[in-house]
């Protein structure tokens, strides 16, 4: 199936100066009811998981989706629904939280690369390296445990310096075959605090929430400008960022999936094409089965 739109519009620009307050967090939905919702990503879904098997087979490329947003966009659901058709033997996801003593010992990039998908798979990150320039950029005290902070490089040349670091590993990643996509949910304040309120409201969903996520709340424009500052920095033509309008869940899965659509299909993969050895060796097995 075909995706429904042109993706590129959700795409930062390489070196593009952004201002998320000017990005909407709500579209023109993809579907006209919850029933050509469900259609739609049942189709996407089906082609993923095709798609997903030759990417498989064809052994060539690692594909890895990297997801950050605010909390309550959404991740954990659109991860779970567009990915719910891929043979879990060919994906792995990976959560990363707060950094445990041994990571924290080793660069900001190692836990992440120990969790890099080899070809042939599919790797999603829900959250990544880049909570290194965006969490501890708003909580600058983080760098202390890290060994940073009082030392050097100095503070204000930590951020720059992390970008180039992130850029080169993943201009590394793309020259040795790995294809990475990475997506920005992008949630209003507003919304958020919808879905903050359905987690207090909800017994069954009381267990995500708490005054953590009021006290994260309030530093909002600080995670908006290290947003805009990360996104502007390290968007490229090889590992490409999209923001995506994240206050219509069912819309921001539909997109998303559409971009996975697009990704894969320009990999222009195919099943292995046998060689005539390996023809005769299918064929000598062939003759032992039909034999017995």
């Amino acid at each position: 199936m075909d995706s429904l739109l042109d993706t590129s519009v959700f795409c930062a620009a390489p070196g593009e100066t952004l201002d998320l307050s000017s990005r909407p967090t709500l579209v023109e939905p993809l579907y006209s009811s919850g029933k050509h919702y469900r259609e739609l990503l049942s189709a996407h879904v089906t082609s993923l998981s095709e798609l997903q098997e030759v990417h498989y087979a064809d052994n060539r490329y690692a594909v890895l989706l990297v997801f950050q947003a605010m909390d309550a966009a959404g991740k954990d659901s659109c991860i779970r629904h567009v990915m719910t058709g891929v043979n879990p033997q060919g994906c792995e996801v990976h959560s990363f939280q707060h950094p445990s003593m041994e990571e924290h010992a080793h660069d900001f990039l190692w836990r992440t690369t120990c969790a890099l998908p080899s070809r042939g798979r599919i790797g999603i990150f829900n959250r990544s390296y880049y909570e290194e320039v965006l969490i501890v950029r708003v909580h600058p005290e983080i760098l202390e445990s890290e060994g940073i902070a009082n030392g050097h490089p100095r503070k204000e040349d930590v951020w720059e310096a992390r970008f180039r670091s992130i850029n080169d590993m993943e201009r590394h990643l793309h020259a040795n075959g790995t294809r990475i996509v990475k997506f920005f949910l992008h949630l209003s304040k507003e919304e958020q605090r919808r879905r903050f309120l359905k987690r207090i409201d909800k017994p069954a969903k009381n267990w995500k929430f708490s005054m953590n996520d009021i006290e994260e709340r309030r530093y909002w424009d600080e995670y908006m400008a290290a947003y805009a500052a990360c996104l502007s920095a390290t968007s490229s033509a090889d590992a490409p960022w999209y923001m995506v309008p994240a206050d219509d869940k069912r819309n921001a899965r539909l997109i998303v999936s559409s971009i996975l659509l697009d990704l894969f299909k320009g990999l222009d993969l195919s099943y292995p094409v046998a060689s005539s050895k390996r023809k005769k060796e299918l064929q000598a097995c062939r003759r032992v089965l039909l034999a017995e």
